[in-house]
Parts: C-alpha cells; sequence; structure tokens
C-alpha cells in the first residue's frame, strides 16, 4: 500500500509542457486505488496461507503467521479508513450549493 503511495515520487512538468496539472501525472487515483485493494488482498491471502501452514504443520512459526495475520489486519483498517474518507468527501461535494 504505501510502497503504491511512495512509487509515485515528485510530481514535475516536463520541459516545456504547457499541459494541466492533471494531464502531468501519469498515475491516477483510481491506479492507486487499484493497487491498494490488490495490495490488501494479497496481504489477506498471505495471512490465510500462513495460518493453514501453521494448522497444517508446515513451515510457519507461530510468530511468522501473527505478524502475517496483523499485517493483513493493518491493510484492511487503512482500506477500510480510505474509503470512510472517500465517502465522507463524496458526501460533502453532494451537500454543496451550485
Amino acid at each position: 500500500m504505501m510502497e503504491a503511495i511512495n512509487a509515485l515520487g515528485p510530481l514535475s512538468a516536463p520541459a516545456g509542457s504547457a499541459a494541466t496539472p492533471a494531464r502531468q501525472m501519469e498515475t491516477t487515483f483510481s491506479d492507486i486505488l487499484d493497487a491498494m485493494v490488490a495490495d490488501t488482498n494479497q496481504q489477506q491471502q498471505n495471512a490465510d496461507l500462513a495460518v493453514q501452514q501453521l494448522h497444517g504443520g508446515g513451515e510457519k512459526d507461530l510468530h511468522e503467521a501473527m505478524i502475517a495475520m496483523e499485517k493483513a489486519d493493518i491493510s484492511l483498517r487503512f482500506a477500510v479508513q480510505v474509503r470512510n474518507k472517500a465517502i465522507d468527501a463524496y458526501q460533502e461535494i453532494m451537500r454543496m450549493q451550485v
């Protein structure tokens, strides 16, 4: 999740470009959200696999399974908070008078 945000890097206009700020960005907000959801899903799958390996007597230790589950939990909580903020922003925009 944070890797996707950090991967954006600084925003700067190409030399001699008169493009609008929205066109300067190569990564859209939708792309960032898609990456965040995919990362959250991957974290959940990793946690599930760690628990299955723990129950099956596989290579995973208890602490590795717990770490994977906590990473998945934090990732899901972050995604829910982003969703809540997006809904709040949408509702605020809809309350604006034109």
